[in-house]
């Protein structure tokens, strides 16, 4: 009797310890989402091509950079990819069973036969079902407007020319146009072909900027980038992923924190975003709080990821009342 009490108390304390571990977990879980609801008001998918880890050449001078060469090198892969799995799903008329978890593991088998070792990641302003359906299109207000802003560079003249990101830009139009009949009118294309507006950081940000100007609640939007990523040292974590633009050794990169002031964290509520990242270091462009990737293994959910800065999100622009004066405020309360 008193060996089957010993166990029956431990066995009880053990349950406890469990049953306190999973409160806590609740706990930071709800903490968790509140703030990335509230850092994110829209909700926000990011598809990206490759994990951080698959690299074309860290940056930490930007002043220094060069292009990667392009041997070797599949611009634009992950939009191949994506459109072949998105039209073969339409074809055999269960698109509208296509899951993310299936869709990413599709490309990623699909790459892998092209002799290319990436693999797709998801990440998301929201706690995503990863084995629902994938959408495009605002779910609550498919009749909302669509807009899109498709950027393609090849950096052509340049060291590390690409030779198919102007194609890859053009089969997302026809693909948007076509499947989800976004309107020719609200397609903004920047591209270095010598037709359309060049990709230049400051073409690139006043998209971004007007894109998110012009978005409201119940809108859809998708945006596309296909060219040359980097990476910059920061100060807290290591190294951030960037955007290449066409005239980056005069007006250097774009960082996630650029797009993230700019287009992110400006959309409404409502708002229903989708970004293809296409280009190295692309996972950690933007840092959205929910992260699915399909690596293979037997997870088939979403994963919050824990070192994501909500002090650093959670700050905001603050408009000084003199009215030509914008300050931005970090989570450390410092003024810059």
């Amino acid at each position: 009797m008193v060996g089957k009490d010993k166990f029956n108390d431990e066995f009880d304390k053990k349950a406890k310890n469990i049953g306190t571990t999973m409160v806590g977990n609740d706990k930071f879980n709800d903490e968790f989402d509140k703030k990335a609801k509230k850092a994110f008001p829209a909700q926000i998918h990011m598809l990206s091509g490759c994990q951080d880890i698959h690299t074309s050449g860290d940056v930490t001078n930007v002043g220094r950079f060069k292009l990667p060469s392009a041997q070797d090198q599949a611009g634009g892969a992950c939009t191949a990819a994506l459109l072949r799995m998105l039209y073969a799903a339409r074809e055999s008329a269960c698109d509208q069973d296509l899951s993310w978890v299936r869709l990413l593991r599709s490309m990623k088998q699909n790459l892998k036969a092209k002799g290319i070792d990436h693999i797709p990641q998801l990440t998301s302003s929201r706690l995503t079902d990863v084995n629902m359906p994938c959408v495009f299109v605002n779910p609550d207000h498919p009749r909302g407007t669509k807009r899109a802003v498709l950027i393609g560079i090849n950096y052509s003249g340049q060291e590390g020319e690409l030779a198919g990101c102007h194609n890859d830009v053009r089969n997302m139009k026809v693909y948007l146009e076509t499947i989800h009949l976004f309107k020719p009118e609200h397609i903004l294309i920047l591209m270095d072909d010598g037709i359309h507006s060049p990709p230049t950081k400051r073409n690139i940000m006043n998209a971004y900027d007007g894109l998110a100007r012009q978005t409201k609640a119940g809108d859809t939007v998708f945006c596309q980038y296909v060219g040359h990523g980097g990476r910059v040292q920061n100060k807290a974590d290591g190294l951030d992923g960037t955007l290449i633009p066409i005239d980056f050794r005069t007006s250097g990169h774009i960082s996630g924190d650029d797009i993230l002031q700019e287009l992110i964290k400006p959309m409404p509520s409502g708002a229903f975003v989708t970004y293809l990242m296409d280009c190295c270091h692309s996972s950690t462009v933007l840092n959205l709080p929910y992260r699915f990737t399909a690596d293979g293994d037997d997870a088939v959910r979403i994963e919050r990821d824990k070192n994501i800065d909500f002090d650093n999100l959670l700050g905001g622009v603050v408009y000084c009342c003199f009215g030509f004066f914008e300050c931005m405020v970090r989570g450390d309360s410092r003024v810059s």
